[in-house]
């Protein structure tokens, strides 16, 4: 285990379910099963190493485009999620946080997501915040759109007063942001919060990202020198 790491927010785009299942001769949606499975594990691990806020790119605004069969086994795994695996997250004194534009998700997913924070809303251990119907941009574009109701002056607009309305508000920004399956971009993840975070690729899918590669990634951190732009 790594200690002293410095990582109080982890940020993960848990990328290669599909390219790792394609790789295995399996059907894709065998590969977002194994991912949600080292979701389950990875939240556990953090809890471990005493990082504070777990946040995962669990389905992006992009991601309507992909086939309804595939969209529709995504909604019912978080489904699943937010409902068969709560209890124990509860009970591990564990937070659900969701950001995104949950007004357009499917009726029954937006029930459980409402439950699930309800629920969890007054734990203390750690908070797992899943990232659905999510883009970054479309963060700012919303935090904006409260702004422009609440601020008569456009001297008033500052980046802290954009920060309170993101999605995101009073949350301490990214550490560390991983990302597996080789890509080396942020794909819209916390595009405002992330500006100054710590960036790790690996290109392990994400169902095979392990505890001992987390470990890399924070042990690569706490080598790391943070300027944030001085």
């Amino acid at each position: 285990m790594v200690l002293n790491h410095g990582v109080k927010h982890l940020g993960i785009i848990m990328d290669g379910n599909r390219r790792w299942a394609k790789r295995h001769g399996l059907p894709p949606l065998e590969g977002h099963r194994r991912g949600y499975t080292v979701l389950k594990k990875a939240g556990d691990w953090c809890l471990d190493r005493g990082i504070e806020v777990l946040t995962v790119f669990a389905f992006s605004t992009e991601n309507w485009a992909r086939s309804k069969r595939e969209v529709g086994y995504l909604m019912r795994l978080l489904e699943i999620g937010l409902s068969k695996d709560l209890d124990d997250l509860h009970r591990k004194n564990v937070r659900i946080a969701v950001i995104g534009r949950i007004t357009g998700l499917p009726k029954r997913l937006q029930k459980r997501v409402q439950a699930a924070v309800e629920k969890t809303k007054d734990n203390t251990r750690g908070t797992l915040q899943l990232a659905i119907n999510y883009g970054g941009r479309t963060e700012i574009v919303d935090a904006v759109k409260k702004l422009m109701k609440e601020a008569r002056d456009a001297s008033k607009i500052t980046e802290a007063s954009i920060s309170e309305r993101l999605y995101t508000a009073h949350q301490p920004d990214p550490d560390l942001i991983i990302r597996t399956s080789g890509e080396q971009r942020l794909s819209n993840f916390l595009a405002w919060q992330g500006v100054y975070s710590e960036l790790y690729f690996t290109k392990k899918h994400w169902p095979e990202f392990s505890e001992h590669d987390l470990d890399d990634a924070l042990r690569e951190f706490a080598l790391r020198q943070r300027r944030f732009g001085h």
